[in-house]
């Protein structure tokens, strides 16, 4: 009888990441750059004397930073750590090292050393927390949302009532986090070290072109 090649068994599952970033954000981010750009080059093109040089440190400047702050920003969870995507650096947290996950004007991760970092990609929505208490009234009193009748999507009922608690899209995010948190927090792969990497991909470019931009107008 023969042994079976331990390489030639399938792997065990990898549990994949769980990514969240802000919608509104990504769209804001793609319109503002198509701006700079079709703007950039239109005073590169059409522009006379220092003028397209002006506006190429502009853009080197411009891009970076809203690519840092609309598009970059992310929050990927795994079965092992919080890995949070800000716009200049990137920190990873295991579970075990998770103190609380906290909401209120923003929505934060704060580790057992007292050290804070904020979720620039879950984005605390005050409106979308009214609007979701507004729903959560009328669930209790059994009277169906204005502007919605029976076959909603989501958790609506067939009578257009939702059928749960009702929690804004940000605060719902928080709750799986802290769901997984707790379920994995003691869990020995959950335990290691926070760490934290500078984006100089982003850094770089902004400040050379934020110098240049100096150096430009300071030629007058």
């Amino acid at each position: 009888m023969t042994t079976p090649d331990p390489q030639s068994q399938s792997p065990l599952p990898v549990s994949k990441d769980r990514v969240y970033r802000s919608p509104m954000g990504i769209v804001g981010g793609v319109l503002l750059l198509a701006l700079i750009i079709w703007l950039g080059i239109d005073a590169i093109v059409a522009g006379d004397g220092r003028t397209p040089w002006m506006a190429l440190a502009a853009m080197l400047l411009l891009v970076p930073l809203v690519v840092a702050f609309t598009l970059r920003p992310a929050v990927h969870a795994d079965d092992d750590r919080l890995r949070v995507r800000n716009p200049l650096r990137v920190v990873t947290v295991p579970w075990a090292e998770v103190a609380s996950l906290r909401s209120g004007y923003s929505n934060e991760v704060v580790t057992g050393s007292g050290a804070k970092y904020q979720l620039w990609a879950i984005p605390v929505s005050l409106r979308g927390r009214k609007k979701a208490a507004r729903h959560e009234e009328r669930r209790l009193s059994g009277a169906a949302p204005r502007g919605r009748r029976g076959g909603g999507l989501g958790g609506m009922a067939g009578g257009g009532v939702p059928d749960g608690p009702v929690r804004a899209d940000t605060d719902q995010v928080m709750d799986d986090l802290r769901a997984l948190w707790e379920a994995r927090g003691e869990a020995d792969t959950s335990k290691g070290e926070v760490s934290t990497h500078w984006a100089y991909e982003i850094i770089a470019p902004a400040v050379a072109g934020a110098v240049a931009l100096a150096v430009l107008l300071g030629l007058g």
